[in-house]
């Protein structure tokens, strides 16, 4: 596959011989291969070329079912995409369409341990998508708590998975869904919030709490966070700087693991694909993991106690899943959140840590409360 400089180059080329400053000179340009190398430059060429030539209603977006590299634009970045993938049944036949939300330093490509039998029974389409700064999406210098919710309802509309779906978000991905809540609660038939980030600075925590559960985490996250929140401006600064010590989890500390954690680590197999870390990355570490934690821990637009219930006539539900030993975010802020908001319903699973959703009998019982 060219790389995106060669591309740039030949649509440079085309210009300067043809003077015409349509990207490639208007022309129809036909490629094959892997357009996820180039999606950036390409997806906004494309896009640009059939809205200016005389033959764009020839133009047909084609889906592959098969290692999918689907895009779709944000109204308030013209020329950014976010990549995404499907998989389960298709969309004309599935009864549930779930959209899956990956969490901190990860992407798209995540895998959930659900059976094939079970999506056949239920008929489930899912649709992922690689987060603002993730994998093969474009960075967003304006990404917040509130752009998340327009990202993912930007998504279904692009892929037409229908006017209503359900959310399944993850660690960190969680944000986004609490925004969902928020700002577009008239799309959700549901969602699952699996052990969900926290913000220590929402105002509905009552301050001991809130001071509570905070200090159990390691002295350097906590710091981390606080840079996060009070001098984002600072906080590339604070993530390279060698005086003291930063986020845990980029350092390899295994102090933020607990025991079942730590032996579900153990008990991972191999992973052939050594180049996960780079592709989640790709956009580069800023764009992706420090953007993501100043915008989960910065200022929020919303507190979650403002939400008011999507489902009034109780035909949908909002689920935390919640680890008992987890130590990446202690149990007591979303068990209290759930005594609070009324269409909250909470599972707290003992004996299980940050990684419970990747044992497959706990993931399909969340797949299966999500839908009953």
């Amino acid at each position: 596959m060219a790389k995106r400089q060669t591309m740039e180059a030949v649509d440079r080329t085309m210009q300067d011989i043809t003077g015409e400053k349509l990207p490639f000179n208007g022309k129809k340009i036909i490629m094959e291969c892997d357009f996820r190398q180039t999606s950036s430059s390409v997806s906004s060429c494309y896009m640009i070329t059939c809205y200016f030539s005389p033959m764009k209603i020839s133009a047909l977006p084609v889906s592959l079912h098969l290692n999918l590299c689907s895009t779709f634009f944000r109204n308030d970045c013209k020329g950014s995409n976010c990549s995404g993938g499907e998989c389960g049944v298709s969309k004309d036949r599935a009864k549930y369409k779930i959209i899956v939300i990956h969490g901190f330093d990860s992407s798209k490509d995540m895998k959930l341990p659900i059976s094939q039998e079970l999506i056949e029974e239920l008929q489930i389409y899912f649709l992922s998508f690689d987060r603002a700064g993730y994998g093969e999406s474009d960075p967003h210098p304006k990404r917040s708590v509130k752009s998340e919710a327009f990202d993912v309802q930007e998504l279904a509309d692009k892929l037409q998975i229908g006017s209503k779906f359900y959310i399944i978000g993850l660690s960190m991905g969680a944000y986004a869904v609490w925004s969902c809540l928020r700002y577009i609660p008239h799309r959700l038939s549901g969602v699952s919030l699996v052990v969900p980030f926290v913000d220590y600075w929402w105002p509905c925590l009552p301050s001991d709490l809130a001071k509570e559960v905070f200090e159990l985490l390691l002295v350097q996250d906590r710091w981390t966070f606080r840079v996060a929140h009070y001098a984002p401006w600072l906080f590339h600064w604070w993530m390279n700087q060698k005086l003291f010590p930063s986020l845990s989890i980029m350092a390899g500390n295994m102090n933020i693991f607990c025991q079942p954690d730590l032996e579900f680590l153990k008990n991972l197999p191999p992973n052939p694909d050594d180049n996960t870390q780079e592709k989640t990355r790709q956009q580069g570490v800023y764009e992706s993991l420090y953007r993501d934690i100043m915008a989960g821990y910065g200022k929020w637009e919303f507190d979650p106690m403002d939400i008011t219930n999507p489902w009034p006539d109780n035909n949908g539900a909002a689920h935390i899943w919640q680890g008992f030993e987890d130590k990446i975010i202690p149990y007591k802020v979303n068990r209290f959140l759930s005594e609070k908001i009324p269409f909250i319903r909470y599972h707290e699973v003992k004996g299980k840590g940050h990684f419970l959703p990747f044992e497959s009998g706990i993931c399909e019982e969340i797949v299966r409360t999500l839908l009953a």
